[in-house]
Formats: structure tokens, C-alpha cells, sequence
């Protein structure tokens, strides 16, 4: 049962996270900046949905292990990424 209500709360804390960084593409703030908080609020909303489903079915856990590690490493490398070529602009040409 506290396991019940605990994976709700992550789950819903995820979607949360997930409405809350999408608010911030519609201020009036720099493209880098709508960036940078989409990708976090995304990172942490998408974590906390894997571990409410973590403590659902916990024999899945190396694939959601597996699922949280790469959403760290994907987002943030890609983020950078992203934050790089938007900023250099027109090098390119």
C-alpha cells in the first residue's frame, strides 16, 4: 500500500516537472535560457517517473537503472550540445 501511494507521488511529481518546464517556453527570456530549463525540468520529471515505475515493477530495475543513467548522461550532453550551436551561430557558413 505505501508502496502504492509512493509510486503515484513520483509518477505525478514527474509530471509535474514535466508541465513546469514547459511554462517557461512561453516567457519572453533568451532561447538559452528556455533551453536550459526545459531540458532540467524534463531530466528530473522523466528520473521521477522511472523510479515511480522502479518501485511498480522492481523486476524491471536494470533497465530502469539503465533508462535513468542514459536520461542523465543523454540530456545534459545533448543539452550542451544544442546550447553550443545555438550560441555559435552562423560559424558555419
Amino acid at each position: 500500500m505505501l508502496i502504492n501511494i509512493l509510486s503515484y507521488t513520483f509518477i505525478g511529481l514527474g509530471i509535474v516537472f514535466w508541465f513546469w518546464g514547459t511554462s517557461h517556453l512561453l516567457g519572453n527570456r533568451s532561447i538559452l535560457f528556455k533551453l536550459h530549463s526545459l531540458s532540467v525540468a524534463d531530466t528530473l520529471g522523466s528520473m521521477s517517473i522511472i523510479i515511480g515505475l522502479l518501485l511498480r515493477i522492481p523486476s524491471e530495475w536494470p533497465l530502469l537503472i539503465l533508462a535513468i543513467i542514459s536520461l542523465a548522461i543523454w540530456n545534459t550532453v545533448l543539452g550542451y550540445v544544442l546550447a553550443y550551436c545555438s550560441s555559435s551561430g552562423d560559424s558555419y557558413e
